[in-house]
């Protein structure tokens, strides 16, 4: 193993714990305003705020890990975000966590963890050879999908105890592990000079013209913005589709069962890599994600909903890895900082569009069938499978994004 792959399993750690403290925060903040609303809009009002500063603040942010310490980047926007959790924290102590103070913590915690993930992204490439990025890419999924696999159950279960107030000093207490395990790496990784005197607005421009002036890449993240729309429905609406059957203690359990999908296939990844057909594989688990959120939303009970759900997340560290491989190996490294900002940007913009309909569309749908929010989100769940496996079917089959494996 080499030393770099060493650097990374260190700052992966780190961000596997984070994002399990970030996780939990998620799950019982959702559970909360569910509770207290009875609103799928409700919850889906908290997601947005928490994922829009990420979003538009990640070009800026791609910027800045092309021309200061990436690693100290990762450290102030991890430690800063700690304000907003600890900002609700005080609420939920003092009685009065209104929806929009929530919002508000939210907010604030995001616009610091914004500048986590291009500087995350362009370490990567710092420490790895190209010959690690697909192994790397596995772990990468799982770190991710931590928030979904481990998040879930342990929140349920302390749910079941405690109040929100423990969850979100767990989340706190994350944060300043993941502050000392980058802290470790940047001391063992240089500090690459930036070699562009431009300025801050010229490096944002230049940014743009290395995503958009390369049409397999731009393409790609047009499609996966389209993609993310559709998952992002699942994200926001599989929560009031549960709890309209079950308690939140079977809800963290039910999503636990369903993200082993992405544990069993990110250590796959992991371990084997992806060595070749990587347009073909995204494709492929791209639409099968589009079936299995169909079997998510056809029946009321438990059991499926884990079954296709643990088949779905299977799907995602497969195709996220293909992206991300093809992605990363069409841009040069000195410019993958600011590449990632708008690769960052791009791709999600699709979740923007489904944080602001699936609550009202849900919940709107269940008045008109008469069947409650639950089975107004199943219904947004079953339309969101049905497009997603037509669009891998048709735009993943474009000639410029073939060629990007070339």
């Amino acid at each position: 193993m080499s030393s770099g792959f060493k650097r990374f399993l260190l700052l992966w750690i780190g961000e596997l714990i984070s994002s399990i403290g970030s996780g939990i925060t998620s799950f019982g903040l959702g559970v909360y305003v569910f509770n207290s609303t009875g609103s799928a809009a409700g919850m889906a009002m908290v997601t947005l705020l928490g994922f829009l500063p990420t979003l538009l603040l990640s070009v800026p942010a791609g910027v800045l890990a092309d021309r200061y310490d990436r690693r100290l980047l990762m450290m102030i926007g991890d430690g800063c975000s700690a304000l907003g959790i600890i900002y609700i924290l005080i609420c939920m102590r003092s009685g009065e966590a209104t929806l929009a103070r929530i919002c508000a913590g939210v907010f604030v915690s995001a616009v610091f963890s914004s500048l986590l993930e291009p500087s995350y992204r362009a370490t990567i490439t710092d420490i790895l050879s190209k010959e690690e990025f697909s192994n790397a890419g596995g772990l990468i999924s799982l770190a991710g999908s931590a928030r979904y696999l481990f998040s879930p159950v342990i929140a349920g279960s302390l749910l079941a105890v405690s109040d929100v107030s423990l969850l979100l000093m767990i989340d706190i207490c994350t944060i300043f592990v993941t502050i000392i395990t980058t802290a470790i790496v940047r001391k063992g990784t240089a500090v690459k000079p930036s070699e562009s005197r431009l300025s801050f607005m010229e490096s944002i421009k230049e940014g743009w013209q290395v995503v958009h002036g390369r049409s397999g890449v731009f393409m790609l993240i047009m499609v996966s913005s389209v993609i993310t729309m559709f998952m992002g429905i699942l994200q926001i609406l599989v929560e009031p589709m549960v709890l309209s059957i079950a308690d939140s203690k079977v809800l963290g359990i039910t999503e636990t069962v369903c993200a082993c999908g992405m544990l069993v296939s990110g250590l796959m990844l992991g371990i084997m890599g992806i060595k070749r057909g990587y347009v073909r594989i995204l494709r492929l688990s791209f639409f099968m994600a589009g079936v299995f959120m169909v079997g998510m939303s056809l029946i009321e009970n438990v059991i499926p909903i884990c079954i296709f759900g643990f088949l779905f997340f299977a799907m995602l560290p497969l195709a996220n890895n293909c992206m991300d491989y093809l992605a990363r190996v069409n841009i040069p490294d000195s410019q993958q900082g600011r590449a990632w900002g708008f690769i960052g940007l791009l791709s999600q913009l699709g979740y923007i569009v489904a944080y602001g309909i699936s609550g009202i569309a849900a919940d709107g749908l269940g008045v008109i069938t008469g069947k409650g929010v639950g089975r107004g989100a199943a219904c947004m769940i079953l339309i969101s499978g049905l497009s997603l496996s037509v669009i891998a079917l048709t735009l993943l089959r474009l000639p410029k994004i073939r060629e990007l494996e070339k």
